[in-house]
C-alpha cells in the first residue's frame, strides 16, 4: 500500500470524513505496527521443541539407570529405537512433500520412550518396526505431530506385543546382556526372570522390597524400573509448567485405591504399593498419558481421563491375559477423548448452553 492510500484509507475504515480531512492527504494516518489477527491473542515464548526438550530432559535420569541395571545392551535398544523414529519422520514428511519436522525433536521423544518401554532382551529389529509403526501409520498418515489420535509410542509398543515372546521376556536386573548379540530369540526363556507384576498377577508377594521397587532394583522394561526417577522427572515438568498435575494424580490415586480395595496379594498395603511402583504405571501416568494431542483439555476432562486410565489399567491386570495393563488403558481412554471434551467444556457466559463449533451454530440456525 501507497503512502497516499494510507493516509486516505480511513474513510474505508468507517472514520468519519471530518477525522479523515474529507479524505484530504493530511487526514488520520493508521500506525504501520497495528496487527490485526484473529484470536486468540496469546504469545508466549515455549515452542514445540522446547517443550520436546524439557520431556527429554525428564527422562534422561530414568533412562540412565535402566542403562546401569541392564548394561549397555539397553543402551542400544534407546539408541536404535530413537534414530529409527527420526530417520522414518524424516523420510516420511519427505514421500508426503511436507516440511521437515525433525527439528521439533517430537519424533525423538516419540523414540525414546518406546526404547524405554521396551525389555532390554528384544531382538534388534523390534524397536525398528515399532517406530515405523508410531511415526508413519500413527502419526504421520494423520497428518503429523498434533493431529494423531493415539499416543504414538504406546501404539508402536501395542503393535509389538505381535511377538509376544520378545516384549514378555524380561531379564533380571543387573543382568547385563551382551549388547553384541543381535538377537536373544533362541534363548529368551533362559535369561528371563519373574517381574513383580507376574508375581502379583499370580497371587503371590513379590519377593522385592518396597524401597528395592521405589529405587529400581527390579525386573521390567528399560526406563519403566525406577519409580523415584520418574516422579522426579514429573516434578521436573509440572515446575517447567509443560503438564499439569491432573492426569498423573488421578491416574495414579485410581490404581491406588482399587488395589487397596481388591488387593491381589500379600495385604492390602503390600498389593497397593506393588501395584504402584511395578511395571510403567509412573511412566505412562507421568509421559505418555499427558500427551497434548491425545489428552483432554479441561482440567475436569483430564481428571475422568486419568481416572479412566487407573480404572482400565487394574481391570486389565487383574483380569486381561498380559501382566500389564498401562499401555492398553492409555490407547482405549485416548479414542474416548473427544467425548471426553464435549461432555466437559465449558457454557458460553451468558447463555443456557456449553460452547458450541461452527457446525453445531449452523446446523441449529437451519
Amino acid at each position: 500500500m501507497s503512502e497516499d492510500n494510507r493516509q486516505t484509507s480511513g474513510g474505508a475504515q468507517g472514520l468519519p470524513a471530518a477525522e479523515t480531512g474529507g479524505g484530504s492527504k493530511a487526514g488520520v494516518k493508521i500506525p504501520e505496527l497495528l496487527t490485526v489477527s484473529p484470536p486468540p491473542h496469546i504469545k508466549h515464548t515455549d515452542t514445540t521443541a522446547s517443550i520436546m526438550l524439557d520431556v527429554i530432559i525428564a527422562l534422561l535420569p530414568a533412562a540412565a539407570w535402566g542403562v546401569y541395571v541392564f548394561g549397555p545392551r539397553a543402551l542400544a535398544i534407546m539408541l536404535i529405537s530413537t534414530g529409527s523414529a527420526v530417520l522414518f519422520e524424516f523420510l516420511s514428511r519427505l514421500v508426503f512433500r511436507k516440511k521437515c519436522s525433525v527439528g521439533d525433536l517430537s519424533a525423538v521423544v516419540t523414540g525414546l520412550l518406546l526404547g524405554m518401554n521396551l525389555p532390554s532382551s528384544v531382538s534388534y529389529w523390534i524397536p525398528v518396526v515399532g517406530a515405523f509403526f508410531a511415526i508413519v501409520i500413527v502419526k504421520q498418515l494423520f497428518g503429523g505431530i498434533g493431529k494423531n489420535f493415539l499416543n504414538p509410542a504406546l501404539a508402536g509398543r501395542a503393535f509389538l506385543f505381535a511377538w509376544p515372546k520378545e516384549m514378555t521376556s524380561f531379564p533380571e536386573v543387573f543382568e547385563r546382556l551382551d549388547w553384541k548379540t543381535v538377537s536373544f530369540a533362541q534363548e529368551l526363556d533362559s535369561i528371563a526372570t519373574a517381574t513383580p507384576l507376574a508375581s502379583l498377577k499370580a497371587g503371590e508377594v513379590p519377593q522385592v522390597s518396597t524401597l528395592d521397587l521405589f529405587l529400581g532394583k527390579c525386573g521390567g522394561s528399560i526406563g519403566e524400573v525406577s519409580a523415584a526417577l520418574l516422579l522426579l522427572g514429573g516434578i521436573y515438568l509440572l515446575l517447567r509448567k509443560v503438564i499439569t498435575w491432573h492426569i498423573p494424580v488421578s491416574f495414579i490415586c485410581t490404581v491406588a485405591l482399587l488395589t487397596a480395595l481388591f488387593p491381589a496379594g500379600g495385604g492390602m498395603l503390600k498389593s497397593m504399593t506393588s501395584e504402584l511402583l511395578s511395571g510403567g504405571l509412573m511412566l505412562g501416568a507421568i509421559f505418555m498419558a499427558t500427551d497434548y494431542s491425545t489428552s483432554p483439555v479441561t482440567g475436569k476432562g483430564r481428571l475422568i481421563f486419568g481416572a479412566g486410565c487407573g480404572a482400565v489399567t487394574v481391570f486389565i491386570r487383574y483380569f486381561g491375559g498380559y501382566n500389564e495393563g498401562v499401555s492398553f488403558a492409555i490407547l482405549i481412554m485416548n479414542m474416548l477423548v473427544y467425548y471426553i471434551d464435549r461432555l466437559t467444556r465449558p457454557r458460553v457466559f451468558g447463555t443456557g448452553g456449553r460452547n458450541t463449533t461452527e457446525g453445531e451454530k449452523e446446523k441449529a440456525a437451519k
